[in-house]
């Protein structure tokens, strides 16, 4: 048998499993349902979930389904109103971003998103709606974000290259219902027309280790790039501190009109495996089938990723750091691309950040031009730092800036230079710290 073969059987096995998870999930949902009309476990509920607000991770945090560490700071604007608990947060990076050598450029662009969440009690369990909107498309417009050695996604029809791209402005329109089936078990059902299937680690937007960076990582369309996707069903069970999920979704990447919603079938599936053995530490393993994910390639992917997230609050600050891999194995080729990635956030004597990225990934479409498309290990090397020039109970202001070096084969001195270095200065706007004294 030959191996692609051995790995579509073993896709069909866990699509059979998937689907008997969601079947197993509903029929346990109907059966909680009768049982919460006895009486007391509305309030058992409740007073279960206010428990696990603080030894959990926290739905409000993190993307998607994924889960950050309980610890991370929480920088929210917070509301309660007739029941509904009302949330905003986001982000927005204002800055001049200069990449290094004959491929490089400058650029004045802003990076932000903004996110809405509204959470109620809903039967015996909790339902949570999300909205994140991103004006990217406007204030970094095609191609995008200059960034040596970034792929994914096209511009005109063309491979994206040295650039990021935009995000969508419906980067998520989601629901979250979460229904408590024991003392530690629960059920819970995540899904909408713009959502994050159960693939991959907390993304590079959300995660706190990466909380102080405006670029996106170069591994991002290995590891995390599905958390803007067009068609979404998860469902999953939590046991104590352990969560097991699948995902049907649309794997097909958004397209260059960054206004839309471009619904599509659910032709794609992932698995995850997450757990969270203290406050302070999340794992995860995921693996998915994307059907036909890039628009310019005919081939199907395979993709891995696992990751490990730390995060430590001081008495003056907080400690974030995670570690990531993914590959994409591309079927019906040889092709299979690493990337990994290790960055971390120290915030201290509260107004003061210093933060690196530091990545290792496999690239074969910096010349899609050519007529062969070899892959290139390249490294990146990023350390910066903020001061916060204005810290209040509803706002920060930092002032801020990094510096990226990298590493890669001589074969591409022509290209890119000998030793290409990038740098950004920015000004970071965001909520202030939930419960900061400042």
């Amino acid at each position: 048998m030959s191996a692609f073969g051995g790995l579509r059987m073993k896709g069909d096995r866990v699509r059979r499993v998937i689907l008997w998870l969601a079947y197993f999930s509903v029929l346990s949902a109907l059966a909680a349902g009768q049982d919460s009309s006895m009486g007391g476990m509305q309030m058992g509920t409740m007073q279960m979930a206010d428990h696990e607000v603080s030894t959990l991770p926290s739905p409000h945090a993190g993307s998607g389904t994924a889960w950050e560490p309980a610890s991370v700071p929480a920088h929210e604007w917070m509301l309660m109103r007739n029941g509904w608990e009302l949330m905003a947060h986001g982000v927005i990076f204002t800055d001049y971003n200069q990449q290094g050598g004959p491929r490089g450029e400058g650029k004045a662009e802003s990076v932000n998103w903004g996110m809405l969440m509204e959470q109620h009690a809903l039967g015996s369990g909790t339902i949570l709606f999300r909205q994140m909107f991103s004006a990217e498309s406007l204030t970094s417009p095609h191609p995008g974000f200059p960034e040596l050695f970034q792929t994914g996604e096209t511009y005109h029809g063309e491979p994206l290259v040295d650039h990021q791209h935009p995000h969508n402005v419906f980067a998520e329109l989601s629901l979250l219902y979460t229904l408590p089936l024991g003392e530690k078990f629960s059920w819970e059902l995540y899904g909408g027309p713009s959502a994050e299937p159960a693939l991959g680690p907390v993304t590079y937007i959300h995660r706190s280790s990466a909380a102080e960076l405006p670029m996106a990582p170069l591994s991002h369309h290995l590891q995390d790039s599905t958390h803007t996707s067009f068609g979404v069903v998860t469902t999953g069970f939590r046991i104590e501190r352990v969560k097991l999920e699948g995902s049907a979704f649309n794997g097909h990447e958004p397209n260059e009109e960054r206004w839309s919603i471009q619904p599509a079938a659910l032709d794609s599936w992932s698995g995850r495996l997450s757990v969270a053995p203290t406050r302070d530490w999340t794992a995860q393993y995921s693996i998915g089938h994307l059907d036909h994910p890039e628009a310019l390639e005919p081939w199907n992917q395979w993709r891995q990723t696992a990751s490990v997230e730390y995060n430590h609050p001081l008495v003056m600050g907080n400690w974030a750091t995670s570690l990531v891999w993914g590959r994409v194995h591309e079927i019906a080729t040889t092709t299979r691309l690493n990337g990994y990635l290790l960055e971390s956030t120290l915030n201290f004597l509260r107004r003061d950040y210093v933060f690196t990225r530091m990545e290792l990934v496999d690239k074969n479409e910096l010349f899609p031009e050519a007529a062969t498309h070899p892959a290139y290990r390249i490294g990146a090397y990023t350390f910066g730092g903020v001061r916060d020039l204005v810290q209040t109970r509803a706002w920060q202001l930092g002032l801020g800036g990094d510096v990226t070096f990298y590493s890669k084969p001589a074969v591409l001195d022509a290209a890119y230079g000998v030793h290409p270095v990038s740098f950004q200065i920015f000004l970071r706007v965001r909520p202030g710290l939930a419960g900061h004294v400042h």
